[in-house]
């Protein structure tokens, strides 16, 4: 599809971290943007405050009547919407329909696209690649997954940049429509198995993505994923791995900032800096660093940025850092997250109890990593389960939030959020975590308050 015969986009589903930011973007490129959404929110209204007008009603046939020119008209949607939603079913029949992905996809056909993937670790990694990209001689554009605490944006525009920054996402095999120009590849975890059916098939999706590079295009891997190296350039990277590429050592914390040592071959950078305390952070800078060197940064570029770097909204996100009280906010939805997560927390506060409070994201991803989620949330002080957040799902039988409480045993409780709300009042020194990938986010405000007043 041409996008030059495009004057207007209309986005079902605008308030989709992903959604907006290429709503962002459009906007700010010029174009008119409108769309649909659920429910307002904070995103939504940060949407609206910057001239994009949202309804949150099925207005079926009768979206606004600037957007029913279907000459000038691009109708994006997320895989999110169900698939008998008024609107999309009128629009499928009437307009240009595509789903976010393709139209990320044309953008990388315009641009050279630097695609971050992974089932974990992907939306910092992205943020970080575009943060130390823009702080260079290079600039990018970016669309990122998250909200930028340096951008306080999920979109970075530049008009003259030649890279943009994009989160290759794998759900739905979103990526396979990307056309990237180089990529990292942070983790190959199974996830998603209601779209892909078997671990088998979860892994192949990730080859079948790396291969669509180019013989010698760039693909920068965390050591040890089950990738093929086909025609690329492949570059593995780890922590206190010397088989790797590259690799980290020597992290530590000292006078509030965490370092390490990197290596690059016979080359060793000594005390990188880093902006983000945590072990899956440092590893999340090693692929940045890697990526950003074979683009052509500077030593001096690739510390500043790395040391700059703020991090991302709901990614070991601190509300609270004081000696005796500890909050920190993380979107975590998988038990190898949860995991980085744990043991990071552990190596900051060894001394300090940790409560969890957890929102399980998804019927189905609960049912196929219980085990895990049983054994990770079982290496918390305590862990607090809300019921589970269902997204697009119905419910399935004998998969609940109670079940996953009965495993861990005693040191778990079942809380609905206006208990959390109540029981926080009485916590005191710890170290208080939200974890999850539903709308647990909505409560972290008044949790905030709660644990201040203590």
């Amino acid at each position: 599809m041409d996008l030059n015969n495009i004057k207007r986009f209309y986005f079902i589903g605008i308030g989709g971290i992903g959604m907006s930011a290429l709503a962002r973007y459009f906007k700010a490129k010029g174009f008119d943007v409108a769309g649909y959404d659920k429910t307002p929110s904070p995103l939504t209204n940060e949407l609206e405050s910057e001239g994009i007008a949202i309804h949150f009603e099925d207005l079926g046939g009768n979206i606004p009547s600037e957007y029913q020119n279907t000459d000038s008209t691009l109708v994006v949607y997320t895989p999110a919407i169900p698939k008998n939603m008024g609107e999309l079913v009128y629009v499928q029949q009437n307009h240009k329909v595509l789903k976010r992905s393709e139209v990320l996809g044309l953008i990388t056909q315009t641009s050279k696209g630097l695609g971050v993937a992974g089932t974990h670790g992907k939306t910092t990694t992205s943020t970080m690649l575009a943060y130390v990209l823009s702080q260079s001689h290079l600039k990018c554009s970016a669309f990122l997954g998250g909200i930028s605490s340096n951008f306080n944006s999920n979109v970075l525009v530049n008009a003259s940049a030649e890279y943009s920054v994009i989160e290759a996402d794998e759900f739905d095999r979103s990526f396979l429509r990307l056309k990237p120009y180089a990529s990292i590849i942070t983790a190959m975890d199974p996830d998603h198995l209601d779209i892909y059916g078997t671990t088998e098939s979860f892994i192949e999706g990730f080859q079948e993505y790396a291969d669509k590079h180019k013989e010698n295009q760039l693909v920068i891997y965390k050591y040890g994923l089950p990738l093929k190296q086909t025609g690329f350039k492949g570059i593995s990277y780890a922590i206190n791995q010397p088989d790797a590429q590259v690799y980290g050592t020597e992290l530590h914390y000292e006078n509030g900032r965490f370092l390490m040592n990197v290596h690059f071959g016979n080359e060793t950078w000594k005390e990188v800096v880093l902006g983000l305390p945590g072990i899956h952070n440092a590893e999340n800078a090693l692929a940045v660093a890697v990526m950003c060197k074979e683009l052509g940064l500077s030593e001096s570029e690739i510390r500043s940025g790395l040391q700059n770097f703020k991090g991302v909204k709901r990614r070991f996100e601190y509300q609270i850092r004081t000696e005796n009280l500890v909050y920190i906010d993380d979107y975590a939805h998988h038990p190898t997250e949860i995991a980085a997560l744990v043991s990071s927390v552990r190596l900051l506060y060894p001394d300090k109890k940790v409560v969890g409070i957890f929102q399980p994201h998804l019927f189905s991803r609960t049912r196929d990593f219980e085990e895990g989620f049983v054994r990770e949330l079982g290496r918390l002080d305590e862990a607090i389960i809300m019921p589970i957040y269902p997204a697009r799902e119905e419910p399935i039988p004998g998969v609940t939030s109670d079940e996953l409480v009965r495993k861990i045993g005693a040191k778990a409780s079942l809380k609905t959020p206006e208990q959390v709300l109540e029981y926080v009042k009485v916590i005191d020194n710890a170290v208080v975590l939200t974890i999850g990938a539903g709308d647990i986010d909505r409560i972290v405000p008044e949790v905030k308050n709660s644990l201040e007043r203590k």
